[in-house]
């Protein structure tokens, strides 16, 4: 098994290609600590390495986002090996996924230009994100106000708030002119 790296926006994330289905077209599965991983063996198995910090699983990749004062020189080929051995094995990669649609606020009467704005997000850019290592979730709509979660490498990028006001809501803004703003949250 040949497991690809790449780099991507945030310095202290890589995204580590296994050439085959992690998540697949279940979602994504976001974990910013150790005690968030107790539903994915392969978190779990990650966590356990000194120096993890967050790890996010998406379709076809992980990210690993690594502690403050730990090097990738040291912390890459660990990840590696833990990622390698844990496909090799066929062990599972999650238990189960929750269904994120409940932790929507959103107004009923919304619901046009809601699913004009997710079908935005799922085709224009979430791909882009993905391609990066991360994932952008939508949160909720009221008032004009989109409210999204960046996740993996994205979330704590330095960037990611550009790519929120400057990329994301300036094409929310062109197309769904309901849209007046941006605002990105945590979990």
């Amino acid at each position: 098994m040949f497991i690809e790296t790449e780099p991507t926006p945030n310095p202290a994330t890589l995204k580590f290609l296994p050439g085959q289905d992690v998540l697949g077209a279940r979602g994504t599965a976001d974990f910013p600590d150790a005690d968030s991983a107790e539903r994915s063996p392969l978190a779990e198995r990650l966590f356990r390495l000194d120096g993890v910090a967050r790890v996010f699983l998406g379709a076809d990749f992980v990210t690993v986002t690594k502690a403050d004062g730990t090097d990738w020189q040291s912390l890459k080929p660990q990840v590696l090996g833990a990622v390698m051995e844990h496909f090799l094995a066929g062990r599972p990669i999650l238990a189960d996924m929750p269904s994120e649609a409940e932790e929507e606020e959103v107004d009923p009467a919304d619901a046009e230009v809601v699913a004009q704005i997710k079908e935005l997000l799922d085709t224009r850019v979430r791909p882009a994100v993905a391609s990066d290592g991360g994932d952008i979730v939508f949160r909720g709509f009221r008032d004009g106000v989109v409210r999204l979660h960046m996740q993996g490498a994205c979330s704590g990028c330095p960037s990611s708030r550009a790519t929120l006001k400057h990329g994301v809501e300036t094409m929310l803004r062109h197309y769904v002119p309901e849209v007046v703003a941006v605002e990105q949250v945590e979990a």
